[in-house]
């Protein structure tokens, strides 16, 4: 089932303008008519902080990379979503695994689901991963025994420091 092609198109049209108004986003889209599909959307999170291996140590990179491959089904079908950035996350494989995402988000998507609430619930398990939920590969199992151990720790939130103005 699909929808008619210009309904489809308006739909995504106005889906793409929300996120871009509402969230600290970069989007690319590999064909701005979106009259070729599968579209690609290249998402760039800003300022959401989500925990990186470095060496030994947990730190937090801030801004993340993601592409949404959106068929002619949508919003029918669910969009394939490929991580793209390095992560150490329990629901979230690398690049080098393959970049799946394991979400309720995706399991759960119906007619109703949007681009900008997916988008939203992805910043949201970036800052609290789902530790009793992972991806069966070495580095989420890794993640989910790490974020399970720290209980319900909070990822350190960025600070916009806003310029001084003198005048």
């Amino acid at each position: 089932m699909s929808l008619p092609e210009e309904l489809l198109r308006s739909r995504l049209q106005n889906e793409i303008a929300a996120c871009r108004r509402s969230l600290k986003v970069q989007l690319d889209i590999s064909d701005e008519g979106l009259a070729n599909f599968p579209i690609n959307l290249d998402v760039t999170l800003l300022q959401v902080p989500g925990p990186v291996m470095e060496g030994s140590k947990i730190v937090y990179r801030y801004n993340h990379r993601f592409r949404m491959i959106i068929s002619k089904e949508y919003p029918f079908e669910k969009p394939l979503i490929i991580w793209q950035t390095q992560i150490f996350h329990p629901n979230i494989m690398g690049p080098e695994d393959g970049g799946h995402l394991c979400t309720r988000l995706l399991s759960d998507w119906n007619f109703n689901s949007n681009l900008l609430s997916f988008i939203k619930g992805i910043e949201s398990l970036l800052i609290e991963p789902n530790g009793t939920s992972p991806f069966g590969t070495d580095s989420c199992t890794r993640a989910a025994q790490y974020f399970n151990a720290q209980g319900n720790k909070v990822a350190p939130v960025a600070k916009v420091v806003k310029p001084k103005v003198h005048r």
